[in-house]
């Protein structure tokens, strides 16, 4: 005879805070309704401090040591949570991508302004899409635009890495995207960025106009 089928077995989920009788630590640091501090008690003080006033024990930071736990209303700290949660949320920046364009001979000032610019968008924890254009008799040296998005991705290794080696789009366009890098291992914000020199050769000037060819 075939058992009987019972569905699937989920494990219960833990709750992201625990409150009251599921708190597991011996002793807890305590705070009231207004964030004040009460000092560490033991658990079972805490829980009876909170039901004399009619609240619940919510345990807020459960790595600390000891935990910390807020006395208040459940239902009030459920609320906060999510207001915080939306706040932050609004605070992101709406495009968490932006774009820079090089030219593979361009001017050092102009990529040191490039590179700023790169370092506080990474900084602001937005990815950087490097794009550099081919012009004219640049597509048949593609070494130099290679040479000068390395560089960049270089440049910038203390606050992002590059997701993958730069690569072409087609035939005139070479790509790379710099993620920022978490903010434990990121360098600090700096007040102003110098790029070492470009190397001294410079890449094949676009094509000259009509006018001057025709001299």
């Amino acid at each position: 005879m075939s058992r009987p089928y019972f569905g699937r077995s989920f494990t219960p989920r833990e709750p992201l805070h625990r409150r009251n009788g599921k708190i597991r630590a011996r002793e807890v640091r305590v705070l009231d309704e207004t964030k004040q501090a009460l000092g560490v008690m033991p658990l079972g003080d805490a829980l009876r401090l909170a039901l004399s006033r009619g609240m619940d024990l919510i345990e807020i930071a459960p790595t600390a040591t000891p935990p910390v736990c807020r006395i208040m209303e459940y239902g009030k700290f459920q609320y906060e949570e999510s207001k915080k949660k939306k706040e932050s949320q609004a605070r992101q920046p709406a495009n968490q991508m932006k774009e820079l364009q090089l030219t593979a001979n361009i001017d050092p000032h102009d990529f040191g302004v490039k590179l700023n610019h790169a370092i506080e968008f990474l900084c602001d924890d937005m990815k950087v899409r490097i794009k550099l254009r081919f012009r004219g008799r640049q597509r048949a040296h593609k070494e130099f635009g290679f040479e000068v998005v390395n560089k960049f991705i270089l440049e910038a290794a203390a606050y992002g890495r590059a997701d993958a080696p730069p690569k072409m789009l087609g035939d005139r366009d070479l790509n790379v995207i710099i993620s920022p890098l978490p903010r434990d291992k990121r360098a600090r914000r700096p007040g102003g960025v110098k790029a070492a020199p470009l190397p001294a050769h410079a890449a094949p000037p676009d094509d000259p106009p009509a006018a001057q060819k025709a001299t």
